[in-house]
């Protein structure tokens, strides 16, 4: 596999008046094309502000950050706001679907980006919703919902899928077949995906395991043998 992300002695610092909080320090990691990388760690661990510095949401204070062949920490507002509409897909634990649209149209809304994206039927049907089209969300389940900010993400067609937690407000059944898709999007598409997660049951489905405590990366776990979903004991 190719290195799709790196960084090397990454740290972020915030600044709140007199009052000064070092969210990440020495953040040493690759992240490798096709890949599927679950990120574990308590909360407060650095879990968040990791994944927002993979996806360009946020900048590093110190360090370096590459993706692909960019230098991400040395973009600026516009190449950064470029580099997250065309290469990063963001799925979020709660869907931030907008309600008075229905599916089909939510996940159209990526082509206002100003990006080439993929037919939104057909974004559907990769997450097996093309029947719910022309649902709004009060009328789907939260796995259904779910499914479609996986579809809106996937629209774009990403490199890298970010996911915060996605199966937090989701049932055991439901929340199966999310990370079903997830997988198979690594498996089969070649795609890039990154979870970030407090579930320690996803360590056994992941690539590659990156352990966030206090603020760096603890420990950073190969899996040669990954699990599929139904093979975990959930």
């Amino acid at each position: 596999m190719e290195t799709l992300i790196t960084f090397e002695n990454v740290g972020k610092v915030y600044h709140t008046g007199d009052i000064v909080y070092e969210a990440l320090h020495d953040v040493n990691l690759t992240i490798d094309e096709g890949e599927m990388v679950v990120i574990l760690g308590p909360s407060g661990a650095g879990k968040s502000t990791l994944l927002n510095m993979l996806g360009g949401l946020d900048s590093a204070t110190s360090g370096k950050i590459t993706f692909g062949d960019k230098v991400i920490t040395e973009l600026n507002d516009k190449e950064l706001g470029l580099f997250r509409a065309k290469d990063v897909g963001i799925i979020f634990q709660f869907y931030n679907l907008i309600p008075t649209l229905n599916a089909m149209e939510n996940v159209a809304l990526m082509s206002e980006l100003g990006i080439d994206i993929m037919d939104p039927y057909k974004a559907l049907e990769l997450v097996g919703l093309s029947d719910r089209a022309k649902n709004f969300p009060a009328q789907m389940s939260g796995g259904q919902q779910q499914r479609v900010s996986i579809a809106r993400a996937l629209a774009k067609k990403p490199r890298l899928l970010l996911c915060d937690e996605p199966t937090g407000a989701l049932d055991t059944n439901t929340g199966k077949e999310v990370i079903n898709i997830l997988q198979n999007q690594a498996r089969e598409e070649h795609r890039t995906v990154v979870i970030v997660t407090h579930n320690d049951l996803f360590a056994h489905l992941a690539d590659k395991v990156i352990y966030v405590k206090n603020g760096t990366v603890a420990d950073v776990v190969l899996n040669e043998n990954p699990l599929t979903v139904d093979e975990v004991e959930w």
